[in-house]
C-alpha cells in the first residue's frame, strides 16, 4: 500500500486548483471615457459576448480567458495603455479599437512589442497597409465604405429619384481626424471614376459647437446628396442645424459612426432621421439567410444588456472575435509566430458569420471578404436595404417626415 503524506497531498489539491482555474488574459482596447466612449463600448460588448461564449464552451486552450481593458481617449493615451497592456499585464494579444486614429497609435506599440493586434472596426486603411506581420483586421476598410456611398448614387438613390446619377449635385462633408480624411479621399477618388458630380468637399471639426457655415456651404452649392464621415456628437450637431436652416437634400448618406447608433436618432428625432441612408457593418435588422447567427447574437445581447443592440459595431467586434479566437485555439500555442500561421490559414466563405462576411487574410492582416451594407432609418429602426439578398425593407426617399 502506497502513503501519502500530507505535505504531497496540499501540493497536489494545490496544483489541482492551478489548473481548474488557469487563466489566459487578453487585452481590450477601446475608448471608454471621452467623446468615442459610447461607440467604444458598443464595440467593447461583442468582445465580451463573444469572450463569454468562448469561456462557457471551455474557454481557449482550455483556460478561461480573462479580459484586461485599456482606455484610450487620444492617440498618446492609446501608446500608453497599449504599453501597459503588452509590458505590464503581459497579454498574448489585444483586442481593439473603434478608432483609426487610436489604432494607428496602439498597433505600432503591438508589433514592437511582437503581440498580436485585432482589429475589429477601426477602418482607415493604413492601419492593414505598413507591413506590419501582428496587426489583424476583419472588419471592412474605408476604402469599401467610400466605394459603397458613392455606387449608392447611381444604385440606388439617381434609380428611386427617376433622375441619371450624372445630374446629380453631390457634396462630401467629414470629421477631420484620420477616420473622415481617409473615407473623404477615397470618396473623391471613387467619384470621379463613376463620373459623380461633386460639388463640394468639406471637413470640419468633430469638436465643433457650430455647422452652419458647412450647412450654409451646402445651401449656396445646390447639393442633392450629402455623403458624411462623422461621430455621435456632430451627426446629431448637423441634423438639428440643417433643419434650423431649412437645408433638405434629396439624400444623406452617412459613412458608419454616429449614424448608426440608435442614441444618434433618439437625439436627433425619429421623424428628422427618417430616410437618411448609412454604409456601415452589418446591423441587427438583417436578413439572418445572409447573416446566419445575427438572431441569436441579438438574443444574448438583449439578454445580457436588456436592451437591442445600440449599433452594428457590437455584432461587428462579435464576428471578428469569434475569428480570431478560433485561430488561436487551432494554434499549437499562443507565439506571435504560431498566431500568424493560423489566422492566414482561416477560410470563411462569404455568408458564413453572423455579419455576411466571410474571413480570409492577406499578407497584410486585411480580411479580403467583408464588405459594408447599406441601411436606413425607417420608422425609427436601421433597417438594411441593400444588397438585396441582406435587405429586410425597401429604400425609401427623402428626408425627414415634416
Amino acid at each position: 500500500m502506497r502513503f501519502v503524506t500530507r505535505a504531497a497531498l496540499a501540493a497536489a489539491l494545490t496544483l489541482s486548483a492551478t489548473q481548474a482555474f488557469a487563466q489566459v488574459k487578453i487585452g481590450a482596447l477601446y475608448p471608454f471615457s471621452g467623446g468615442l466612449a459610447l461607440l467604444g463600448d458598443e464595440s467593447f460588448r461583442g468582445l465580451e459576448i463573444a469572450i463569454e461564449e468562448r469561456n462557457a464552451a471551455g474557454g481557449l486552450k482550455k483556460q478561461k480567458i480573462e479580459i484586461v481593458k485599456g482606455d484610450a481617449v487620444e492617440p498618446n493615451q492609446a501608446v500608453g495603455e497599449a504599453r501597459r497592456l503588452t509590458s505590464v499585464d503581459k497579454v498574448p494579444v489585444i483586442f481593439g479599437t473603434y478608432s483609426s486614429s487610436l489604432s494607428i497609435a496602439a498597433t505600432q506599440v503591438a508589433e514592437l512589442a511582437g503581440v498580436p493586434y485585432f482589429e475589429l472596426g477601426a477602418i482607415s486603411d493604413p492601419i492593414t497597409e505598413r507591413g506590419f506581420k501582428n496587426v489583424y483586421r476583419t472588419n471592412p476598410t474605408a476604402r469599401d465604405f467610400a466605394a459603397r456611398m458613392v455606387d449608392a448614387v447611381g444604385e440606388a438613390i439617381a434609380p428611386a429619384l427617376g433622375l441619371e446619377a450624372k445630374s446629380l449635385k453631390v457634396a462630401i462633408i467629414h470629421e477631420d481626424s484620420l477616420y473622415g480624411q481617409t473615407v473623404a479621399g477615397y470618396q473623391t477618388a471613387r467619384a470621379k471614376e463613376k463620373g459623380v458630380t461633386i460639388v463640394e468637399t468639406l471637413p470640419y471639426s468633430a469638436k465643433s459647437v457650430d455647422l452652419t457655415p458647412v450647412i450654409l456651404r451646402l445651401k449656396t452649392a445646390g447639393a442633392d446628396v450629402v455623403l458624411q464621415t462623422s461621430y455621435q456628437n456632430d451627426t446629431v450637431l448637423f441634423f438639428r442645424q440643417m433643419k434650423e436652416q431649412g437645408f433638405k437634400p434629396k439624400a444623406m448618406i452617412g459613412a458608419g459612426g454616429g449614424y448608426s447608433l440608435r442614441d444618434t436618432m433618439l437625439a436627433i428625432g425619429a421623424e428628422n432621421m427618417e430616410g437618411a441612408l448609412n454604409v456601415d457593418f452589418t446591423q441587427f435588422r438583417t436578413n439572418p439567410k445572409a447573416a446566419p447567427g445575427v438572431d441569436a447574437f441579438v438574443k444574448k445581447y438583449q439578454a445580457k444588456y436588456g436592451t437591442a443592440p445600440r449599433s452594428g459595431h457590437s455584432l461587428a467586434n462579435y464576428m471578428g472575435a469569434l475569428v480570431f479566437l478560433d485561430a488561436m485555439e487551432k494554434a499549437p500555442d499562443l507565439k506571435a509566430a504560431s498566431i500568424r500561421t493560423a489566422v492566414l490559414a482561416v477560410d470563411v466563405p462569404v455568408g458564413g458569420t453572423a455579419t455576411g462576411w466571410g474571413a480570409k487574410f492577406a499578407e497584410s492582416g486585411q480580411n479580403s471578404r467583408a464588405v459594408p451594407f447599406l441601411m436606413q432609418w425607417q420608422g425609427g429602426e436601421l433597417v438594411t436595404v441593400f444588397p438585396a439578398d441582406a435587405a429586410v425593407a425597401k429604400m425609401k426617399v427623402g428626408i425627414g417626415t415634416n
